[in-house]
Formats: structure tokens, C-alpha cells, sequence
């Protein structure tokens, strides 16, 4: 009786922790799927001038003597209240910064970054992209890119800042600014295409399962995971694979008329040094060095666009944390017993 007891007692924890893990998952989906119809945020700025400045005079006030020090501040403060009474206006540059993903998810922010760019930019502004990106998804990057061409085609120059790897679609987004600027050891360039996936159809033969594919369309399904593919298909799959890279290589010859196209677009990648000679990249500079010289002569701004959580997502996320903290510490128990039973 005593075994069936703790038996049960088993059972019934094992229960417990199957449906707290489905409440888990039910709950985690239903938030992903909340955020992608969210779309609410809100846009936060930064003045980097004030960055820069704040720096500047907590070191000034280590290494500096008092009075050189404060002379300096009556001359500049001297300096802005006559810039000021003289109606002089600074540049804007706009800043923003894009880290893409295999899926190029960085494009939800950047879209409505731009939007609210081009509600006030002028062509004598600037709009300065720090890119990271080693490419990813076609229509993703595809996407991302066009938010830059917005940009380009209001006349607001673009300059675009790589610090360590702008690749295949990132190199598709970067080749849009007038001005490309690359850190000497950035990795620039992998201009191609790729496509590649598994298949177990022999595994699958060998073990005598059938796998059916039903399709409307002679190419509806090129290539498969688990059927067996056609030379055919192969073909296809290539074809479009080459349409593709076609596209890839007349759009960065649009933006980059100066490249030799044909000899870049290789797939092959380039580090700075080497991307300078092949003209994929303007200039070597960091974009700490270019904003920190930009600042001197104009007003900068780092524009973030941030989505907002909701209440009931804000509430499901701490619950679904209890509810993983509650179930470690009952498998940590429940092994426990088992292991002392």
C-alpha cells in the first residue's frame, strides 16, 4: 500500500509539471502571437552632442586647473549665446542603428525610425546608419533595404557606418548610402546567394515510410526535405537561385556604379583594408570616430523606435517566469525523490 501511495504521489506531481509546461507554451504563444499584432511604441532621443559633452568635461575636471577651466566655460558659454543671438543653425544627423538577424527583425524599429526622419530632415541634414548585419532571409533584407532607398530618394544624404561585418544582405543595405564607412578589420561583401536543406529520403525508404507530396503547379515544390527529389527540380531550384543572385548583383550596381560588379559579386567576403581597393566601402573609419568629428560642426540625435509592451503581456511574462521558476524548482524535488527512492 505504502508503494501505491507514493506511486501516486508520483503521478500525480508528474501531472502537475506536464500541465504546468503546456500552460507554459499556451501562454508564450499567445504573446508572440499579441506582440505581432501590438504595433504601438514610441520614438526615443537621444542628443549625442550631450554624450559627448558630458565626457569631455568630467575628464576636464581630472586633468584640467580650476581657473584654466572655468575661463573655458565662460568662452564657450560666451561662444553659444552668440551663435545664438545670431540666429546661426547647426546640421542635424539623425543616427540609428540597425542589428540584424537571419530574419532581419530589426526592420519593425527601422521603418518607423525613417518615417519619423523624413517628417523633418532637409537635404542639408544627414542620416548616419551604424549597420551589423551577415545577411540573412531575401524579402527581409529586401524590405530593410527599401526603408534606406526612402531615405536616399527625399535627398537626405546617407552615410552608413560598419564597425564589423556588413555581408550579403547587410552589404545590400550598406551599398545604399552615398558614403560607406568600414573599421579596418569589418568584414564587407559576400555578394550571393545560398540555399541548402536536409534529406532523409533514404532514411525514410530504408525504414519502408511513404511520404507524399501533393502539389497544383509543376514547380510548386522544387526541392524537398522528405520526398525524393528530381534532377528536374534540382534545376529549378537553381534557376531561381541564379534569378536571385542576378537581381542582388544589378541592385548594388544601381547604388555602386563605381564597383567592378562582376568581380565582387563572387560571394566572396572582404575585410576593410581589402574592401577600400575593390571600392566596396568609401573610407576607414570607426562610427565612433565620424560622429565624434560630426559633432563638432552639427547637432546629433540617436533615434530608438520602442515597442510597447501591454499590460496583460507585461502580466503574462512574469507569470510565465514564476511559472519556470516553480517548475525547475519541482523537477529539482521530484528527481530528488526519485533518486533517494
Amino acid at each position: 500500500m505504502e508503494f501505491l501511495a507514493d506511486y501516486a504521489s508520483f503521478l500525480a506531481k508528474t501531472v502537475t509539471l506536464v500541465v504546468a509546461i503546456l500552460v507554459v507554451l499556451i501562454t508564450l504563444a499567445s504573446l508572440r502571437k499579441g506582440r505581432g499584432k501590438q504595433g504601438s511604441g514610441h520614438l526615443e532621443v537621444q542628443k549625442l552632442n550631450d554624450f559627448y559633452k558630458s565626457m569631455r568635461e568630467r575628464l576636464e575636471q581630472q586633468l584640467v586647473d580650476k581657473d584654466q577651466l572655468k575661463a573655458q566655460r565662460k568662452r564657450e558659454a560666451k561662444a553659444a549665446k552668440q551663435a545664438k543671438k545670431s540666429g546661426e543653425s547647426r546640421s542635424r544627423v539623425f543616427v540609428l542603428d540597425f542589428d540584424g538577424d537571419i530574419r532581419a527583425s530589426a526592420v519593425e524599429n527601422l521603418r518607423h525610425e525613417v518615417t519619423a526622419v523624413l517628417t523633418l530632415a532637409t537635404p542639408q541634414d544627414e542620416v548616419v546608419l551604424r549597420l551589423e548585419s551577415g545577411g540573412g532571409m531575401v524579402h527581409g533584407y529586401g524590405l530593410a533595404a527599401s526603408q534606406l532607398v526612402r531615405v536616399r530618394d527625399a535627398g537626405v544624404p546617407l552615410t552608413v557606418c560598419v564597425d564589423k561585418v556588413a555581408a550579403s544582405g547587410g552589404y545590400m543595405m550598406a551599398c545604399i548610402g552615398q558614403k560607406i564607412l568600414s573599421a579596418p578589420f569589418a568584414i564587407l561583401g559576400s555578394i550571393g546567394v545560398v540555399a541548402q536543406l536536409p534529406n532523409v529520403h533514404r532514411l525514410l525508404k530504408k525504414h519502408d515510410v511513404d511520404f507524399e507530396v501533393l502539389t497544383a503547379g509543376e514547380y510548386k515544390r522544387t526541392l524537398t526535405v522528405f520526398g525524393e527529389n528530381t534532377e528536374k527540380g534540382r534545376e529549378k531550384f537553381q534557376d531561381d537561385l541564379e534569378t536571385t543572385h542576378e537581381l542582388f548583383k544589378n541592385f548594388v550596381a544601381r547604388y555602386r556604379q563605381e564597383l567592378a560588379i562582376d568581380e565582387v559579386a563572387t560571394g566572396e567576403v572582404w575585410l576593410g583594408i581589402s574592401a577600400l581597393g575593390k571600392r566596396l566601402v568609401d573610407e576607414l573609419k570607426t562610427s565612433d570616430e565620424y560622429l565624434a568629428e560630426r559633432a563638432r560642426e552639427a547637432d546629433l540625435f540617436h533615434l530608438h523606435y520602442a515597442e510597447k509592451k501591454s499590460l496583460p503581456e507585461r502580466f503574462g511574462m512574469a507569470a510565465s517566469t514564476v511559472i519556470e521558476h516553480g517548475l525547475l524548482k519541482g523537477l529539482s524535488r521530484l528527481n530528488e525523490q526519485r533518486f533517494w527512492q
